[in-house]
């Protein structure tokens, strides 16, 4: 069984490296993690240094990225915004897997009312666009970048319920899991050792695409003023405080701009070559 494993686990590694696309989001992503965890190393100066002297300069030899409205440094806080904007995106999937795993898991093998319930529940968080059930959340525990993490969060939590819960209907009748219920285990060993692994793959490709959703939604946030308040180098606030110089210094705004898509991009590109090279259907192709 453990060879077995091993095989897929190394023939999804090939088919991972053979996919270009992957590679290159996956290089992105490196480069993005590299970026936050040295930001203050890498930034030329203090995002949080301004000088009234020099707003809204374009890009020169000094400020290769120009200055904003108060004459801070635009590079370094676009570089200090990847640090802001990555911690985000993990936490918020991590809040969904910890609340949605759990239940999607229980709905899936208990079944009956207990299922029935979590379901009607979902289907009522799922009516809503994720972005509008965001600003609702928010608006409900108040501004600010914890909650604005937290909301994002919760509005993944519908979607890691629904995927468990698919996962675990198709694997609780398997034979491995009989086994372990006719040699007495409990419900909750079953559950964590022999069908909750068999949902990572899902698992892992869906936090991969969540990510970069929970990074542009979190922006959408800060855009609209209920994320990260000010002087904070978040994105999304970035873009928000530059939209009225758009005509003017339009580089306030395109950088925080390219930085949100290049970081989407990357993590949707790793999450397409995942579930491609994860695709048990291919194992044999």
């Amino acid at each position: 069984m453990n060879k077995v494993k091993n095989l897929i686990k190394s023939d999804a590694a090939k088919r991972l490296r053979r996919n270009h696309l992957a590679v290159f989001g996956l290089i992105l992503i490196i480069i993005l993690f590299i970026v936050a965890v040295f930001a203050p190393f890498i930034a030329p100066r203090d995002p949080y240094d301004s000088n009234f002297f020099r707003t809204l300069e374009g890009p020169s030899w000094e400020h290769p990225l120009g200055t904003d409205e108060l004459g801070r440094d635009m590079l370094s806080r676009i570089i200090y915004g990847t640090r802001i904007s990555m911690t985000i995106g993990f936490i918020s999937v991590a809040i969904g897997i910890l609340i949605g795993v759990p239940v999607g898991a229980i709905s899936g093998y208990y079944g009956g009312k207990i299922d029935l319930i979590v379901q009607r529940f979902v289907d009522i968080m799922m009516a809503f666009p994720g972005m509008l059930l965001a600003i609702v959340i928010v608006s409900v525990m108040g501004v600010g970048l914890v909650n604005a993490m937290i909301a994002v969060g919760i509005v993944s939590v519908p979607t890691y319920i629904r995927l468990v819960r698919g996962s675990v209907l198709s694997i609780k009748n398997e034979e491995h899991v009989e086994a372990a219920r006719a040699v007495g285990w409990g419900d909750f060993i079953i559950i964590t050792k022999h069908i909750i692994p068999h949902c990572m793959a899902p698992l892992i490709v869906q936090s991969s695409l969540l990510v970069a959703t929970a990074i542009l939604w979190a922006a959408g946030l800060g855009f609209l003023g209920l994320g990260a308040q000010a002087p904070t180098p978040e994105w999304g606030a970035i873009l928000s405080q530059g939209r009225g110089y758009i005509r003017t210094a339009h580089h306030v705004t395109t950088f925080p701009g390219l930085a949100i898509m290049i970081t989407v991009l990357g993590f949707n590109l790793v999450g397409d070559g995942l579930r491609d090279a994860l695709d048990p259907r291919m194992i044999n192709g």
